[in-house]
């Protein structure tokens, strides 16, 4: 058995970034930046009120300072002309500010008759302008990768960007296997149960923004699964459930090296997902789960998320962790690495009673993956441990 870390640094070496397109900005959304973005234009491009009021000299603002009003400025319709001694212009939020004012009294600051407006005498001394470039400047540079995010969508809308070039989204074939397995929606035999892991998988990858194709499920006999790989061919990352063992009906490992898989490891000291395996298969990444629901579910976190965020163009890096206080005592941990479903109460992190892998209602009521290294030392309550959020 090799380290989890071992394991995560053997699939970053069978995945490549992928390819990229140009896309149009209302599309892109969540999606991974592949190119530095240049701002075409300055934002504000002209100083502009930050608020409603009267533009005017600063020089000449005092209590009681009496000042015509010679026009007005709003957004999208600037002051042509020039503000001189003892004149204001009326100006609104985000308008041009006009030739000759450099201050802006709010009109709560003021009271107007006709063509005239008074100031109050408890001016603040604030300029309520907001300077040209005050936000960004032509020629700023949005860096590449990130994935963009509303506020990155509008700053590039502000920036003048129309279409951004990002990372084609990498297409999984998920493979889940065995004559245990009917789809939901079916009705299951008296000895078979619901596949659930390829459906929770999708989900976790098409979250991170993989394109994700349920094969049909794989009987476990050789030309079944043999059919099944043949139609995952085209995918950029196969991934197979259940059948990774060495049982008689475990045909995963014996089916994909008799098509010319190349395996780069088997087998993870940690639980649950002991039984992982990935390898080439054809110059297709391939990465073999475990079975049991959560310990596919887990190893999807803990492996495939982050091989897809590389396959993204996002750096190659394993799922954050954060550490948080233990809210009870723990005895000595065992020998391998232990991802324990636990809760969040108060601040505090509670590790589930029963971490039994078939447990899909403790997963789906766990808000975090508590980590224990292999052989850990006996915890106290309070003391910090590392979690990775669900």
């Amino acid at each position: 058995m090799i380290s989890v870390d071992d394991a995560l640094s053997h699939l970053f070496d069978l995945v490549a970034a992928t390819k990229t397109e140009r896309i149009p900005l209302r599309q892109a959304a969540g999606r991974v930046l592949a190119q530095d973005v240049t701002a075409s234009r300055t934002q504000p491009p002209f100083a502009a009120s930050s608020m409603d009021g009267y533009a005017l000299h600063r020089a000449e603002v005092e209590p009681d300072a009496m000042f015509k009003v010679i026009g007005e400025s709003a957004a999208g319709h600037r002051f042509d002309g020039v503000v001189k001694a003892g004149q204001a212009v009326r100006i609104f939020t985000g308008a041009p500010i006009p030739e000759g004012a450099d201050f802006v009294v709010i009109q709560e600051d003021t009271t107007r008759r006709g063509d005239l407006i008074m100031l109050g005498h408890d001016i603040d001394g604030k300029d309520n302008i907001r300077p040209s470039g005050g936000d960004f400047k032509a020629g700023d540079v949005m860096q590449a990768p990130r994935v963009l995010r509303p506020a990155d969508i509008a700053l590039l809308a502000a920036m003048n960007i129309a279409e951004v070039c990002v990372h084609i989204k990498p297409q999984v074939a998920i493979i889940a296997t065995g004559d245990e397995l009917v789809q939901p929606g079916e009705a299951p035999g008296p000895d078979q149960i619901i596949a659930s892991n390829s459906f929770g998988l999708a989900a976790l990858l098409e979250q991170i923004g993989a394109r994700c194709r349920m094969i049909p499920i794989a009987r476990d006999t050789v030309p079944s699964l043999t059919q099944a790989f043949k139609i995952a061919q085209t995918a950029d990352l196969i991934i197979t459930i259940g059948g990774a063992s060495v049982g008689d009906h475990d045909l995963v490992a014996p089916v994909a090296a008799e098509l010319g898989m190349e395996q780069s490891f088997y087998k993870v000291a940690m639980r649950p997902g002991k039984p992982l395996m990935a390898g080439r298969l054809r110059d297709v990444p391939m990465i073999g789960l475990p079975g049991n629901p959560v310990s596919a579910m887990v190893c999807g976190v803990i492996f495939v998320a982050p091989v897809i965020r590389k396959m993204l163009g996002l750096p190659a890096q394993a799922a954050p962790r954060t550490p948080m206080p233990l809210a009870c005592d723990l005895p000595q941990g065992g020998p391998r690495a232990h991802y324990m479903r636990a809760t969040v109460v108060d601040g505090t992190v509670l590790p589930e009673g029963n971490q039994d892998s078939s447990l899909l209602s403790v997963l789906a009521q766990a808000d975090v993956l508590m980590i224990r290294p292999p052989q850990d030392v006996p915890r106290r309550s309070g003391e910090m441990v590392d979690c990775i959020i669900l």
